[in-house]
């Protein structure tokens, strides 16, 4: 895989104008895009068509979450926008996870169904809080057998435990890990932060990067740094 695809810019921005400013400042070192809620809430489809349509591949980062029939619904609508990947959240359960699955191979077998594990804002202390057993770890693995079992091609998760899902589960799926740091930066709002050339060597297959390349003084240059650590 080009490693321009494996490195996923957030597009975590308020409006279209600001998205394609970001887009054109990384030029031709990422291929691969974010939309996630705040964008896709601001603008709509259009900003994911208007980069569909200059050839670039659209991660859509909305987590669906809901009963099986409306996750399945949005889904077929996500794919006829031309996106390469979206997201649901894994604990949702099994039926929606199907129902997800089945909707993008009806409409886009290429077409990634990603399932988010724990956010990696989240550590083991707020796991407990929201009434959950066990460590962060756990529930990663839990979540992921669930999603696998069910269909979908890759789980979201941090690189810490991409090791151990590598181990569990295989190569055969995709990990895309978010919180992606350079070295001697700040996790901002992040609780479980790795840098790419870690994420890497942990087994993820792809990464997203938001504010360490969309608020850099040359994105296009910080791209290239991360695009370095690809192995």
């Amino acid at each position: 895989m080009d490693p321009r695809q494996r490195l996923i810019v957030a597009l975590d921005v308020p409006t279209a104008a600001a998205a394609r400013k970001i887009v054109a400042a990384v030029g031709d070192s990422a291929h691969a895009y974010k939309v996630g809620m705040q964008l896709y809430t601001a603008e709509g489809p259009s900003v994911v068509r208007e980069l569909v349509a200059s050839g670039h591949r659209v991660f859509l980062d909305l987590k669906y979450h809901d009963i099986p029939n409306t996750v399945g619904a949005a889904v077929r609508e996500a794919a006829r926008l031309g996106v390469s990947m979206l997201t649901v959240h894994a604990s949702g359960g099994g039926k929606m996870l199907r129902a997800a699955v089945d909707a993008a191979q009806a409409a886009n077998p290429d077409l990634l169904v990603l399932a988010v594990t724990v956010l990696t804002s989240l550590n083991d202390d707020d796991l407990g809080k929201i009434g959950l057993r066990g460590g962060v770890l756990d529930q990663v693995l839990r979540l992921a057998a669930l999603a696998l079992s069910n269909g979908c091609k890759g789980v979201v998760a941090s690189a810490r435990e991409a090791g151990a899902l590598r181990a569990e589960f295989g190569h055969g799926f995709a990990i895309v890990t978010p919180g992606v740091r350079l070295a001697g930066t700040g996790p901002d709002d992040q609780a479980r932060v790795v840098t790419p050339a870690e994420a890497f060597a942990a087994g993820s297959s792809h990464i997203v990067v938001g504010r360490p390349i969309t608020e850099a003084v040359d994105p296009a240059a910080e791209a290239r740094a991360i695009l370095g650590q690809i192995g």
